[in-house]
């Protein structure tokens, strides 16, 4: 299946503890249906130091699930994703706008 959401999306999330915040996507793991977005979905993780690097608390972002984001449109609005063919090329579009995504 095609990827409708894709590594550097602005992305807008519509359920959890982050609602209505918006990132972009750093990854994407189409597999367990899980994406990364930065800002999004922080938790600390407490690391040991050691010789290269300084222990303590770091914030991390943490996988989100892909049905929990949603693309944001030219409005700045969230939609839907859809796909057509654009001469013999397969291309996404904003259902709300009608706008191609990727050229």
């Amino acid at each position: 299946m095609a990827a409708k959401l894709k590594k550097g999306d602005e992305v807008i999330v519509l359920a959890g503890k982050d609602k209505g915040k918006k990132g972009t996507i750093s990854s994407v793991d189409p597999k367990a249906g899980k994406a990364v977005v930065e800002g999004i979905n922080i938790a600390i993780r407490a690391t040991r130091q050691s010789q290269t690097s300084q222990g303590g608390r770091i914030p991390k972002p943490m996988p989100i699930q892909l049905s929990n984001l949603s693309l944001v449109d030219a409005n700045g609005k969230p939609t839907r994703v859809g796909f057509k063919m654009e001469g013999d090329k397969k291309v996404r579009f904003a259902k709300t706008t009608g706008d191609v995504i990727d050229a």
